[in-house]
């Protein structure tokens, strides 16, 4: 199967051993980030440096200043972490090495967005806002997002690109020094404290033939039990049954609309910019379950297949969501595994979770993350995917 592992530029800028490395483990292709939300990230290999803290979502190479010059929001130049061309740097070093070289774009996951400009974020039921997650629905926001994805995913030299965050984003994130997993939610709760009330959202749900103060106050409602402790059922029957199934659909309609009409703008947008002599793959990290939020943007497999080339789906720990992917009959349909012991991935049974997924429907294999694996995990990699046709 055709294989990638994920990496940032820090990764193999001021390491000359480390293209090389990625290339030696097996694999034909890197997803190299070339836009990218605040992380801190281990380099374990590196012979300048273990932890690399990237401090605020950024565009790792240099942004077209005339494009974005006075928009708001607008992407953030990178600090000492990813200086100058990060990304081009990497790219040339890997591609010197016999890989394809794909970008990974991270957009809607911007918490210096939302610390500096607060109306550009989610606000859930309660009045709070999610700094991380910008709203998806404000027109300012769609076309930074849309500009972002044809810019940052169409590097010189990249053979196709990852989209990330594409969709909506809500309260499930891990934020700064997490606190929120005192309360059970589950998927109905997670659903109800991420919808969204900025003015943008209000007048969709208006929209929809609902008032937007009533629907907030219905979300606080069925929200209560869940404070005192008490377990709720699970998926969107539970959504329905709290709030009533005619608001909980008119909830849908408007964010699902939303998020397909802005995975159409993004796609068309990096289609229209890449070069038009190469055939561009365009991937969308996707989660079949549609009212989902995240990395993995909730979608309907039939409509993202009939938009993108294809989709990378989390598999870490199964490979349960590839199945309604698999059932369009179309696209690539890559399985994403954690090949990190220490962040719960198994690169020791990757040949056999590649045949899982490949039975459940796979194409491709996608493996996070080359770069902060260990040593020991690293060969189990290359060991795996020798069992791998």
């Amino acid at each position: 199967m055709k294989t990638s592992v994920f990496l940032y530029p820090w990764d193999v800028n001021g390491d000359p051993a480390a293209a090389r490395r990625i290339a030696d483990l097996g694999v034909g292709q890197v997803t190299l980030a070339a836009a990218y939300h605040s992380t801190r990230a281990l380099t374990p290999r590196h012979p300048h440096h273990r932890i690399v803290t990237a401090a605020h979502a950024a565009a790792l190479y240099p942004v077209d200043r005339r494009h974005w010059h006075g928009r708001v929001p607008a992407p953030y130049p990178a600090g000492d972490w990813a200086p100058g061309d990060a990304y081009g740097e990497a790219a040339a070093a890997l591609a010197d090495a016999g890989l394809d070289v794909h970008t990974w774009v991270v957009l809607a996951h911007n918490s210096r967005l939302g610390a500096e400009h607060p109306d550009t974020s989610v606000v859930n039921a309660y009045g709070d806002r999610y700094p991380w997650a910008p709203c998806i629905a404000q027109p300012a926001t769609r076309a930074y997002l849309v500009d972002l994805a044809a810019e940052a995913a169409t590097r010189p030299g990249a053979r196709g690109t990852e989209l990330e965050s594409l969709g909506w984003y809500g309260l499930a994130h891990l934020h700064a020094h997490d606190k929120i997993a005192g309360v059970t939610l589950g998927d109905a709760g997670q659903y109800l404290m991420s919808l969204c009330f900025c003015l943008s959202c209000r007048d969709g749900y208006g929209r929809q033939g609902l008032d937007p103060d009533e629907l907030a106050r219905a979300v606080r409602v069925a929200l209560e039990p869940v404070w005192r402790g008490e377990a709720c059922d699970d998926g969107w029957a539970s959504v329905e049954k709290l709030l009533g199934a005619d608001r909980a659909g008119a909830t849908r309609v408007h964010r699902d609309t939303t998020a397909q009409s802005l995975q159409e703008e993004a796609v068309a947008a990096v289609r229209a910019a890449a070069p038009a002599d190469t055939a561009f793959q365009v991937l969308l990290h996707a989660d079949p379950v549609p009212y989902h939020c995240g990395a993995n943007a909730g979608v309907d497999p039939a409509h993202i297949l009939s938009v993108a080339d294809g989709v990378v789906v989390p598999c870490t720990g199964g490979a349960g969501l590839l199945p309604p992917f698999a059932e369009q009959g179309r696209g690539v349909i890559a399985a994403n595994l954690t090949i990190v012991t220490g962040m719960g991935g198994s690169p020791a049974t990757l040949a056999a979770d590649a045949r899982a997924a490949r039975a459940a429907g796979a194409t491709e294999l996608r493996l996070y993350h080359a770069g902060l694996a260990s040593d020991a995990d690293l060969a189990a990699v290359t060991r795996g995917l020798t069992q791998v046709p």
